[in-house]
């Protein structure tokens, strides 16, 4: 009874350990590179005029998110007013001479038709009642292209976005063409620039790690590389990265990226197999004749809940848990 006991209680613990063993494995990971990404916008539009004059009102200044077709500034000419008075007093004299070379066309019109007249007259006065209401017409048509001029001063926005700058003030003369600001779309990627011997592991729809606490105040949240530009600039190979919730970013502002490089062999083991002693990390190894010792590791990196160990493992070892 008492052998059978110590059999017994020599077996189950064997059962529970053979359980908790985690067979150590090599797997491929990359080997990442920090570097410093720059947000930007992948499209700065200006803004520009397109009439001459004087800057009378700007509504809009330095970091201000505006929306396509708002106003952003008026440009005032104030010759323009006083073409359409001009046009306008025309207009009434071009009236008055219609009315008349109306009326006088009904009249030959009445001769003509009681004979008193000959054909000639009345084609006559039918040609001065026709140039008279053209020119009507026409001076209608020259008020409403400085009316349509007087539109045109008004800025409007390109795209919807962000005011990086405006160069101008109010009262600034300006010529049709000059940026009164300069607007990034809402479309922001970060810039990498990496030296150029990492230029051959650069490539679109690579994966890049970004710090997340400047996104959303998580460890690290990942991006994708969506472009990368073919001219070595300074030494340096640029790309541009495509990450989630960077549109509260200010323009230009530098955000700590890993980029993968090249990819090497490592081992990850769950961090419960890892006890600290006296600042030493520590795991439990199964030696082939089933003792178990513990042996010092050195601790890299961690990915969720998985340990990378740099030095004290090989692959096929196997680990109890404590």
């Amino acid at each position: 009874m008492f052998r059978a006991l110590i059999v017994m209680l020599f077996l189950f613990p064997a059962t529970a350990m053979a359980a908790d063993v985690y067979l150590v494995q090599t797997s491929k990971q990359p080997d990442e590179k920090s570097v410093f990404a720059s947000v930007e916008s992948l499209d700065v539009i200006p803004a520009r005029t397109r009439i001459s004059g004087t800057v009378a009102e700007l509504k809009v200044a330095d970091g201000d998110r505006v929306e396509a077709g708002q106003v952003l500034a008026i440009i005032s000419d104030n010759k323009n007013a006083l073409r359409i008075r001009s046009i306008n007093a025309q207009i009434a004299a071009a009236k008055a001479e219609k009315s008349n070379a109306n009326t006088e066309l009904t009249r030959a019109r009445d001769l003509f038709d009681r004979g008193i007249i000959a054909k000639n007259r009345l084609d006559a006065a039918i040609a001065r009642a026709d140039v008279a209401n053209n020119q009507v017409r026409t001076l209608a048509a020259n008020r409403s292209v400085v009316s349509q001029t007087v539109k045109e001063g008004q800025v409007l926005a390109p795209t919807a976005g962000r005011v990086l700058r405006v160069p101008l003030t109010a009262g600034t003369v300006v010529l049709p063409g000059e940026s009164v600001a300069m607007i990034a779309a809402e479309n922001y990627v970060l810039r990498l620039q990496l030296p150029e011997r990492h230029a051959r592991f650069m490539h679109v729809g690579g994966t890049v790690r970004v710090d997340g606490s400047l996104i959303d105040g998580a460890n690290s949240t990942t991006g994708q590389i969506i472009r990368v530009y073919p001219q070595i600039k300074d030494g340096k190979v640029i790309a541009d990265a495509k990450v989630e919730g960077l549109g509260d970013f200010f323009v230009g502002e530098r955000v700590r990226v890993w980029v993968p490089i090249r990819t090497r062999t490592s081992i990850f083991i769950p961090s419960y197999l890892i006890t600290n002693r006296f600042g030493v990390d520590m795991v439990n190894l199964r030696r082939k004749d089933g003792s178990v010792t513990q042996i010092v590791i050195q601790r890299g990196r961690q990915v969720d809940d998985l340990v990378e160990v740099l030095a004290g493992l090989v692959d096929g070892d196997e680990l109890v848990r404590s």
